[in-house]
């Protein structure tokens, strides 16, 4: 085992787009934890709190499964995979029907320690 110790959560099925995480993920990649948090608390998109609840769950999976000190903490890896998409359908004229697809993305941050 490496002194460098990896560790992830993930979100899964988040109703928002992940082009629309992406945009937050970015921000914060690279950053210290309490850096992210701190950022993440004032950036004013919608999916700062998804982001910010698995960021939360990956330093408690550290500090719980191995001891981690939370200070120590960086942003490694984060990214948002495409879900499945919710299919809807929008009644319009003469009885045709649009399709509505609501995305759902998959959130997920690692983290490595740095002491």
């Amino acid at each position: 085992m490496s002194d460098i110790q990896s560790v992830k959560a993930v979100a899964k099925y988040v109703r928002m787009s992940p082009q629309k995480v992406r945009r937050v993920l970015n921000q914060i990649r690279g950053k210290s934890y309490q850096d992210a948090l701190m950022m993440l608390e004032f950036l004013p998109y919608k999916a700062s709190g998804p982001v910010w609840q698995v960021l939360h769950s990956a330093a408690s999976n550290a500090k719980n499964n191995f001891d981690i000190d939370k200070k120590t903490l960086i942003i490694e890896t984060a990214f948002a995979d495409e879900g499945p998409k919710l299919k809807r359908i929008r009644p319009r004229a003469q009885g045709r029907a649009y399709k509505i697809l609501k995305p759902t993305c998959h959130i997920t941050i690692i983290v490595k320690s740095i002491a």
